[in-house]
């Protein structure tokens, strides 16, 4: 039996699907992800990426914080590929129950996920530090330096955890009831190196656990198949029946 048949028996048995994502989902909709050879964290800034995505940069230079968030985390053209939309087809078909996901480009509510948990926020919600008005993602990318609130003047702040900031309790909360009620976990372009986010699949109780990633991972050892290729071209392969 190919992984591609072996996937498909399972995903075929399955009723309560939980996908969790990182980076490697979005590569093939030409976002960049951290840590490959050609990532963020490979290229040479005045400052390591961690630092300029750091709470405390935030306060202390926000000018450059901005600068470098608008040219480097912000991707309003990209669109949802094969792995965002058939797993959104995947949920359509009642099989798909929760989308986990480190990204913050909101691709899959794009390609029609409804329930989507998102661990590390999203740039499309931005909200001022003073009087929490809420902004779109349009209305960052129409100021320049510093954004700030027409209502109060307050600094308009991305909704997305930096580091140095607590992940959001309740989404936190609402993913791992996700995970711990799956009956097959399904693990895709992410390096599992993230943490808390990566420890919440421990709490799978599940024996079917499937990591589809182009680069090995620590889970490896742990899951029933391993899937060593694009996300979004192995996805594109699976058929979603009712």
């Amino acid at each position: 039996m190919t992984q591609l048949e072996q996937l498909q028996q399972w995903v075929d048995e399955s009723r309560r699907i939980v996908f969790f994502g990182g980076a490697g989902v979005s590569t093939e909709s030409g976002i960049p992800d951290f840590r490959s050879v050609d990532g963020l964290y490979h290229q040479q800034y005045a400052y390591p990426p961690e630092t300029i995505l750091s709470h405390t940069f935030f306060e202390q230079d926000p000018e450059e914080f901005f600068r470098f968030y608008r040219s480097k985390m912000l991707y309003p053209d990209a669109r949802p590929n094969a792995a965002h939309r058939k797993l959104a087809e995947l949920e359509q078909a009642g099989r798909l129950t929760a989308v986990v996901t480190q990204n913050i480009d909101g691709l899959h509510q794009a390609a029609g996920s409804t329930r989507v948990y998102e661990l590390h926020g999203s740039v499309h919600r931005n909200h001022c530090t003073k009087c929490r008005q809420f902004y779109g993602l349009d209305f960052l990318l129409q100021t320049t330096g510093v954004p700030r609130c027409p209502v109060c003047g307050g600094v308009v702040k991305p909704d997305v955890v930096l580091y140095e900031e607590p992940l959001d309790q309740t989404v936190m909360m609402g993913a791992l009831r996700a995970i711990q009620e799956a009956d097959l976990l399904l693990i895709g372009g992410t390096s599992l190196a993230v943490y808390p986010a990566a420890g919440l699949i421990q709490y799978y109780p599940g024996k079917r656990l499937v990591l589809i990633n182009k680069a090995p991972t620590s889970y490896d050892r742990r899951a029933s198949l391993v899937i060593a290729q694009p996300i979004a071209a192995f996805l594109e392969q699976l058929q979603v029946r009712p």
